[in-house]
């Protein structure tokens, strides 16, 4: 999998995202991570790539031009097309599903807006998905592509120590992760659960299973009725 940022700060996406599990992952070669400045691409002499907006308003806006530039510099790079992703409060929300599913994509190229937004002609031009990380205004899209792409690359195999640790993660199959413990078996007068020092491995499954199910169904309900219908199907 190939990562591909389309921003104005290189930096701030690069150190980020080549940290901790996913830098691991870049060393290992398991996914790639890229960050195109678009301001290398501008034809205004000063480094310029906003300017002032048609007809009125508060901010600058970036321009079309070095953004088309810096996606055509990526995509003559790529073998066949790749989903542009324009990070906006204006898209779909993220959520669990939508990482699957871009987790089979072999590229994908994010586009980060600034100040007031993009041109909206070259936003016609060359995005595939307009995608929100949630209902509220940030001041560029480098911080919600940088958690999409740690929601994705960690689905991609090899990327995580021990795969199997995301068939129990929260929204598998539509409920929350279980309670989980560790040392020492009694911290501030609080005990591991006696089923979880039991060995009984079966028992084990089962309460965690249960768990999930209560949690889900206290702190989402909404995934929890989506949850329950599946199980009557």
């Amino acid at each position: 999998m190939n990562f591909h940022i389309l921003t104005l700060f290189p930096e701030m996406v690069m150190q980020g995202l080549h940290t901790s599990i996913l830098g691991r992952a870049v060393e290992k070669q398991c996914i790639s991570i890229e960050a195109v400045n678009i301001r290398d691409y501008t034809t205004n002499k000063h480094g310029k790539v906003d300017d002032y907006i048609y007809g009125g308003g508060a901010g600058m806006l970036m321009q079309a031009q070095p953004v088309y530039d810096a996606y055509q510099a990526v995509a003559k790079k790529l073998n066949g097309p790749a989903r542009v992703i324009y990070v906006t409060p204006q898209g779909r929300v993220f959520h669990q599903e939508m990482a699957k599913e871009l987790s089979k994509e072999e590229n994908l190229i994010f586009l980060c807006g600034h100040y007031e937004g993009i041109d909206e002609r070259v936003l016609e031009e060359i995005v595939t998905d307009y995608v929100s990380i949630g209902d509220y205004v940030l001041t560029g899209g480098e911080l919600p592509a940088m958690v999409m792409i740690d929601a994705i690359a960690r689905l991609i195999p090899g990327v995580l120590h021990n795969d199997e640790s995301l068939s129990a993660e929260s929204f598998h199959n539509d409920l929350l992760e279980y309670p989980q413990y560790s040392r020492p078996e009694i911290w501030r007068d609080k005990k591991v659960p006696e089923i979880l020092l039991s060995g009984d491995h079966a028992k084990v499954d089962a309460w965690r299973l249960t768990q999930s199910i209560e949690r889900t169904k206290k702190l989402r309900p909404d995934l929890y009725e989506k949850w329950a219908m599946r199980q009557k199907n």
